[in-house]
C-alpha cells in the first residue's frame, strides 16, 4: 500500500493493530490531559477514523491489541519524577471528575466508549510511555507470530513515538496511521510524523487509515 517514505508491504495475518492509550483521562474533559493545561479536543479527531479501521480490521478477523497507561492504586509503580512532572492542577493519583487520575480500575483510566475493546482483544496495562516496558506486549505479539504493527493512539510525540522506537529496536515493521494518532500540539503532530518516516523510514512508515482500508478491500 502507498505510504511514506515508500510503499509499505504487510501480511494482515502477521500484523497487529496496536491502539495506544485511547483513554478517557487523555481524551475527555476533566482527565489528566486537561489538568496539564491541554485542549483535549485536539485528540478527538482520531476517534472516527480509528473506529472505522477497527470495524474493518475486526471484520477481517485480524489481531487488535489495546494499551492503557496507568498505575497501581498505591502508586508503587509510578516513579517520583513522573509523579511530579509539570505543574498540573491535579497530579497522578489525585481525585478528579473521572476518578483518581491514571489509576487502574478508575473510570478515567479506561478506554473511550467509541473504541472499547471487544471480547478476546488483549488490553495491556503499562506504567510507562512505551508499550513494551514492564508489560506482556512482547509475549502477546510472539504468541500471535506478529511481525508488523499498525500503530494508532495518543499522543503522537510521547507514547506513540516511544512505542514505535521500542518496536523498531525489536525488529517490528511499524506503520503509523497519521489520521489515527493525535497530539495536543499541532506542530508536535506534524514533526512527530516526519521523524518516523525520515531518512528512508528510520523508525517506520506513515500513511492514512484509508490506505489500509483500501488494501484490505483489495486483499484476495
Amino acid at each position: 500500500m502507498e505510504a511514506r517514505p515508500a510503499p509499505f508491504t504487510f501480511d494482515p495475518i502477521s500484523t497487529a493493530l496496536l491502539v495506544i492509550d485511547m483513554q478517557r483521562d487523555f481524551l475527555l474533559p476533566g482527565g489528566f490531559g486537561e489538568t496539564l493545561g491541554n485542549d483535549v479536543s485536539q485528540l478527538r479527531r482520531t476517534i472516527a477514523p480509528l473506529a472505522a479501521l477497527l470495524a474493518a480490521w475486526r471484520a477481517a478477523g485480524l489481531t487488535v491489541i489495546h494499551t492503557r497507561e496507568g498505575h497501581l492504586p498505591d502508586l508503587s509503580d509510578c516513579p517520583p519524577a513522573k509523579l511530579a512532572r509539570g505543574a498540573p492542577s491535579m497530579r497522578i493519583g489525585d481525585e478528579g471528575p473521572l476518578g483518581r487520575i491514571l489509576i487502574r480500575g478508575e473510570y478515567g483510566h479506561d478506554i473511550v466508549d467509541e473504541l472499547a475493546p471487544v471480547p478476546g482483544e488483549p488490553v495491556v496495562d503499562k506504567p510507562g510511555k512505551g508499550a513494551f516496558y514492564a508489560t506482556e506486549l512482547g509475549e502477546l505479539l510472539d504468541e500471535r507470530k506478529v511481525v508488523s504493527l499498525l500503530v494508532a493512539g495518543v499522543t503522537t510525540e510521547v507514547c506513540v513515538h516511544t512505542t514505535v522506537r521500542e518496536a523498531n529496536d525489536r525488529g517490528y515493521e511499524c506503520l503509523v496511521l497519521a489520521d489515527c494518532v493525535g497530539s495536543y500540539f499541532p506542530e508536535f503532530q506534524r514533526v512527530g510524523l516526519e521523524m518516523i518516516a525520515a531518512q528512508g523510514g528510520i523508525f517506520g512508515w506513515v500513511a492514512d487509515s484509508t490506505n489500509v482500508l483500501r488494501a484490505l478491500r483489495e486483499e484476495p
